[in-house]
């Protein structure tokens, strides 16, 4: 026998939603924007191992001399970004959800947990609930990057108004360095989420659509919320 039972609230499937279209353009933006002077690579001296990125990659995405354009859609998207950020946090706090979102003192023993049993390391399942300790570890450290990619914004957009700002960050180019490293780590955290998705199932793909997934009776009793 088997049940449905209540998962996501309808707010936190908005913010999730809303966050993906809205995230893809700031980095699709983004890109355009450091197409105009895209210093970073990996290397030492003159020794190139990987360069961000080659003008090929440009050229494919129709992302070169498009500066103006990438300027004024990060610009807008950036707007968004920050609404729909500042309330996702506001309604986490005021509705209790962060109680699950948030890391605890058994969080960061279960991310292991959690890793070695994604690499067939370890059989038995962790007890299920709302978020593992993985996720609790990875969607708090994207609002904080959230967060850092706004201050960091700023401060490469307006470095003389927000001279405190950007001193309090490094300077201009540590600022700038700043925002495109957390801009990897959006990629880099899209690529894993999607990847974890598939593992999880259409159950899991479905509670972040409807609110609800399909729940065993013998699993009824655990520990969820």
């Amino acid at each position: 026998m088997k049940r449905f039972e209540e998962k996501h609230p309808l707010a936190i499937r908005w913010f999730h939603w809303i966050n993906l279209p809205v995230l893809t353009m700031m980095i699709w933006s983004g890109l355009m924007i450091y197409w105009a002077n895209d210093v970073y690579r990996v290397g030492w001296g003159d020794t190139t191992v990987l360069k961000f990125f080659p003008q090929s990659f440009y050229e494919a995405l129709n992302l070169p001399y498009r500066l103006a354009y990438g300027m004024a859609l990060h610009f807008f998207f950036m707007w968004l970004f920050a609404i729909n950020g500042v309330l996702y946090v506001l309604y986490t706090v005021f509705s209790g959800e962060w109680r699950y979102l948030v890391p605890n003192r058994r969080s960061f023993s279960e991310a292991i947990q959690v890793l070695l049993h994604d690499l067939r390391l370890r059989r038995t399942h962790l007890p299920r609930r709302k978020f593992n300790g993985a996720q609790q570890i990875a969607y708090t450290a994207v609002i904080l990057m959230g967060a850092g990619s706004l201050l960091t914004g700023i401060a490469i957009y307006k470095p003389t108004q927000f001279a405190w700002l950007c001193t309090l960050l490094g300077g201009y180019q540590a600022a700038r360095f700043e925002h495109f490293w957390l801009t990897i780590g959006y990629v880099l955290f899209i690529i894993v989420h999607v990847i974890q998705v598939f593992r999880a199932g259409w159950n899991n793909f479905r509670a972040m659509i409807t609110g609800f997934e399909v729940v065993p009776m013998e699993e009824t009793g655990h520990e969820h919320r």
